[in-house]
């Protein structure tokens, strides 16, 4: 009886730790605030896809402020997390191919189309020129129209000289050059901070930022671009070895809920914030500035050859641009035409 105890003992021990084994959690490195979208639709919402996918083999622990911003495509290649957002912005140098969805086109579209753009022309165009080298893109995503925040009102383009204003690298950088602006270069979270103690007179943010990085509070007046003066890249990305110990079937069914599906998931939180940013801002009585058309045109006069010097970039990188841009372009038509997330299909605690 004694063997026979041990023996059973011995087994569910056995079992047990198998049955642990089995279990995967990945560890999700995230950036902003805990109110910023990102983390209240975008990760909670694919962790229920993959735990469901994976039949609750593989589940998701989202853990702050592991690291700057800037510091997170490190941390992911180390190891020391599994997952994570990055800004391609904050890492000039590395990424070129990136400002494609950043330059501006005067037009309006969603930022879920034009993230299921951009996950189309990566796959076609940029993923063998190995900007992500060190990672697995898991998504891609591009945020709404970036705005120009700003402490006092301006009539015209010329009222921004010697505004110093927060700038994050990518296009928006090429943008603020264009502008003649003085940019400051901060993360998005310490613009605040900068705004209230006069460090800027100004930002280049989303609209999601009125409300998410309290940009209203201390920036009443947002100038509009139609399109944007600029939009922002996105990559989700996860560590290699991380993805290469999952199981075949694992991997296949992440890759389910990840990829364009997830670049779509990411796009519609930006449409959702940014609509709830001008809310929260047109609430405390912003000002929002539409410039005169003159003022318009010579704009679309300034960023005129944003498209070609990206075009030169992307050839030196072996990289047809030309071809690249068109297909972008034509694919955000055709996500346009497309059925996109519904609500019922994303964890929002505010819907």
């Amino acid at each position: 009886m004694h063997k026979l105890a041990t023996l059973t003992t011995l087994t569910a021990l056995s079992l047990g730790a198998f049955q642990g084994a089995s279990a995967t959690e990945l560890t999700v490195s995230t950036w902003a605030g805990p109110n910023h979208g990102v983390n209240t639709i975008v990760w909670p919402t694919w962790a229920s896809w993959v735990e469901e996918a994976t039949e609750g083999r593989v589940s998701v622990n989202v853990v702050h402020d592991m690291g700057p911003p800037g510091a997170q495509m490190e941390l992911i290649a180390d190891g020391v997390a599994d997952v994570t957002w990055l800004f391609h912005g904050l890492m000039p140098g590395r990424f070129e191919l990136t400002k494609l969805p950043e330059l501006p086109t005067f037009e309006d579209f969603p930022s879920e189309h034009a993230s299921v753009a951009y996950w189309r022309a990566h796959n076609e165009y940029f993923a063998e020129a190995g900007e992500h080298r060190g990672v697995e893109v898991i998504g891609l995503g591009v945020h709404g129209p970036g705005a120009l925040f700003l402490a006092e009102p301006i009539e015209s383009l010329d009222d921004l000289d010697g505004k110093r204003v927060r700038i994050g690298g990518g296009g928006m950088a090429d943008i603020s050059n264009a502008l003649d602006l003085t940019g400051v270069a901060l993360p998005p979270a310490g613009t605040y901070e900068a705004a209230t103690q006069g460090v800027v007179d100004g930002a280049m943010l989303t609209l999601e930022g009125l409300r998410s990085f309290r940009l209203a509070e201390v920036l009443p007046n947002t100038v509009q671009m139609p399109g944007g003066f600029y939009r922002g890249s996105f990559s989700l990305v996860m560590n290699p070895d991380t993805w290469a110990s999952l199981s075949e079937e694992d991997r296949e069914a992440i890759e389910s809920v990840s990829g364009e599906r997830l670049s779509r998931l990411f796009g519609y939180m930006m449409d959702v914030v940014d609509v709830r940013g001008i809310a929260f801002a047109e609430e405390r009585g912003n000002t929002f500035i539409e410039l005169p058309a003159e003022e318009v045109e010579r704009f679309q006069q300034m960023a005129a050859e944003l498209p070609g010097k990206w075009k030169a970039e992307a050839e030196q990188k072996g990289v047809d641009g030309e071809a690249a841009r068109a297909y972008f372009l034509e694919q955000l038509e055709v996500a346009g035409e497309e059925e996109g997330l519904s609500a019922d299909e994303v964890i929002d605690p505010e819907a």
